[in-house]
């Protein structure tokens, strides 16, 4: 068994202890790519009322940016928009922004952010909200980047007369967006590595 650091309070940790713990971290953040597809896997079978599952909506989604030309990074960002529905119900592209906001461009960040705000041009007013509340965000650099998201992948990605999708399709994609961070408080060369 490794040994640990022993400190009750984080201030009392010595270089030493820290050390161990950049160690044993880097081993954790490592197996990151494999707890988001088991994760998104928790999505199969969840209908919410919709014609496909949410994770064959997310396959569906990224299938369709794959097939648009999109890079990996895009495509990723396409299979996990969704991912947080299971622990944000009510906000989930801020969990799921949150998650691979480490790991992709800021313009990709932003798009899976604001994707529901962007997706609601197409029902919010079948359920007593604007429609139009995306025009809220025109001055963004990223509105044109996100309404083509929704338009072309996410809008049309609820087809079930599709054969099913398996998510091993899209997992070396995921392990190589998510094999390293490009920005956050911990992108130290020495730290996340």
């Amino acid at each position: 068994m490794a040994a640990k650091p022993r400190f009750s309070a984080l201030s009392d940790g010595t270089k030493e202890d820290w050390d161990m713990i950049v160690a044993e971290q880097r081993k954790f953040v490592a197996k990151l790519p494999e707890r988001i597809l088991a994760h998104l896997s928790l999505l199969g079978g969840d209908y919410g009322g919709f014609p496909v599952d949410r994770l064959q909506h997310s396959l569906q989604t990224a299938e369709l940016a794959a097939a648009g030309g999109e890079d990996d990074e895009y495509v990723v960002c396409a299979l996990l928009h969704d991912m947080g529905d299971t622990l944000g119900s009510t906000n989930h592209p801020d969990v799921a922004a949150a998650i691979i906001e480490p790991f992709v461009s800021p313009a990709h960040h932003w798009m899976v952010k604001h994707h529901g705000i962007f997706q609601g041009y197409n029902f919010f007013h079948h359920i007593g909200l604007d429609r139009n509340m995306r025009d809220g965000y025109r001055d963004s650099d990223h509105y044109d980047l996100t309404e083509v998201f929704i338009a072309k992948y996410d809008n049309p990605a609820f087809d079930s007369s599709k054969p099913k999708l398996d998510l091993a399709l899209f997992a070396p994609m995921v392990r190589r967006v998510f094999a390293a961070p490009k920005r956050g408080i911990y992108k130290r060369d020495d730290v996340s590595s």
